[in-house]
C-alpha cells in the first residue's frame, strides 16, 4: 500500500516534467484541479513549479454532481469546467494550465477552445506519484513521436489487423492527428503525462470493420485483464454490436447500454503506443484506487481504440472505454508501421 505523503523525490520529477513544459522564472500558470482530485498530486505540482521560479495561481471547482448512470472511471472525458466563463477566462489569461482534474479535460467541450487561443495544457494524469515517478517524461523518445505523427498526418488511411481476428479500417483525412510526448511545450498542444502514444480523433463516418479484443488485452475503463475474448462491430464510426459469451463481453455491453446514449459507442481517438518504458503488466501491481491506467495507453507497440468523446467530430460524452489491444499489425497507406505489436522502422 502506497503513501500520499510529499517526497522530494516527487518534487523533482514534477519539475522535470514542467520543465519539459518549457515553464519559465516569472510565469503565471493555472493549476486546474478539482475538490475529488488526488491532493498530492495537486500539491507537487504548485511545489514544482514554484520551485522552478513559476507563479501558480489554483482553479479549484466543487467535483460536479454525479449525472451518469454508472461510475466514470479513466475516460479523459472531464465536465469539471462546467462551462463557467469565469474559469475559461482564467484559464485563457494564461500560457500554460496544469490539469489535475480527476478525468483531464482532453476530451472536454471546453479543450478546443482553449487551445485554439493557443494555451498549452498538460493533464497529470490521477496517478500515484510513484507511477509517475516511474514514468518520467523522455525527451529522446520525441523524434520518434513525432516520426509517427508526421506518418499519420500524411496517410490517408489506417488498417489495423491481428491473429484474433481483427480486420479495422479508418480514414485519416481530415483526422486531427496529435502526438504525446508527455510535455506540453507549444502553443494549442495538449498532452498527458504519463506520455508516449501516436493518436488521432478520426473526422465523422471513418471507422468501419471488426476489433477483437483477446486474452490479456485491457479494458483500461474497467482497469481489467481480458479473460474471454470480446468482438466489436463497427459501422460509421459506431460500435454496433458486442460479441462474445464471456464476462468481459457481457460487462461492455452493460456498460454501453446504460448511458442511453448512441455517443458512447463512437470512435474517440486511435493510436499505437510509443513508450518503452510503460508496462503492460503494471495493472497487476498496484490496487485499483492508486493508479489511473495511463501506463497502458502508452506501451509500446500497443493499438488504443477508445470509444465515446470526441470533440473534434462534436460528439461530446462521459461513456468512454480505452481499449490497449495487443498483437495487432497496423499500416498507413499500406505501409507497416507496428508488425504483431512490435514498432518497425524509425518508430522502434
Amino acid at each position: 500500500m502506497l503513501v500520499d505523503r510529499v517526497e522530494h523525490k516527487w518534487i523533482e520529477t514534477f519539475v522535470h516534467a514542467f520543465r519539459l513544459c518549457k515553464v519559465e522564472a516569472g510565469e503565471v500558470v493555472a493549476i486546474l484541479s478539482e475538490t475529488q482530485s488526488r491532493q498530492i498530486n495537486v500539491q507537487l505540482a504548485e511545489l514544482a513549479l514554484q520551485r522552478l521560479g513559476a507563479r501558480p495561481f489554483h482553479i479549484v471547482i466543487p467535483t460536479p454532481p454525479l449525472e451518469a448512470p454508472v461510475p466514470v472511471r479513466s475516460t479523459g472525458s472531464s465536465h469539471a469546467i462546467q462551462g463557467i466563463e469565469p474559469v475559461m477566462a482564467a484559464l485563457l489569461g494564461v500560457k500554460f494550465v496544469a490539469d489535475c482534474t480527476v478525468e483531464g479535460i482532453m476530451h472536454a467541450p471546453e479543450t478546443p477552445r482553449l487551445l485554439g487561443a493557443g494555451v498549452r495544457a498538460m493533464y497529470i494524469s490521477n496517478e500515484h506519484p510513484e507511477v509517475l515517478e516511474r514514468l518520467k517524461t523522455d525527451e529522446a523518445l520525441w523524434p520518434k513521436i513525432q516520426a509517427g505523427r508526421e506518418r499519420m498526418m500524411k496517410a490517408s488511411s489506417m488498417r489495423v489487423t491481428s491473429a484474433a481476428g481483427t480486420d479495422l479500417e479508418i480514414t485519416l483525412s481530415g483526422a486531427r492527428v496529435g502526438g504525446n510526448f508527455g510535455a506540453s511545450f507549444a502553443p494549442g498542444q495538449l498532452s498527458s503525462w504519463p506520455g508516449g502514444i501516436c493518436s488521432c480523433f478520426p473526422p465523422l463516418n471513418s471507422t468501419r470493420g471488426v476489433l477483437v479484443l483477446d486474452v490479456g488485452d485491457v479494458n483500461l475503463t474497467f482497469k481489467r485483464y481480458l479473460e474471454s475474448q470480446v468482438r466489436l462491430v463497427v459501422e460509421d464510426d459506431f460500435v454496433v454490436d458486442v460479441q462474445g459469451s464471456g464476462l468481459d463481453a457481457e460487462l461492455m455491453r452493460s456498460y454501453f447500454a446504460a448511458w442511453g446514449d448512441r455517443n458512447a459507442y463512437g470512435v474517440s481517438h486511435v493510436g499505437w503506443g510509443m513508450n518503452p518504458g510503460a508496462r503492460w503488466d503494471a495493472l497487476v501491481m498496484y490496487d485499483k484506487g492508486e493508479i489511473n491506467g495511463t501506463e497502458l495507453r502508452a506501451f509500446a507497440g500497443n493499438f488504443l481504440y477508445s470509444t465515446g468523446g470526441n470533440p473534434f467530430a462534436n460528439r461530446h460524452t462521459l461513456g468512454h472505454f480505452d481499449l490497449p489491444v495487443r498483437n495487432c499489425t497496423i499500416e498507413l497507406d499500406g505501409e507497416t508501421v507496428v508488425r504483431e505489436g512490435a514498432l518497425q522502422g524509425e518508430l522502434a
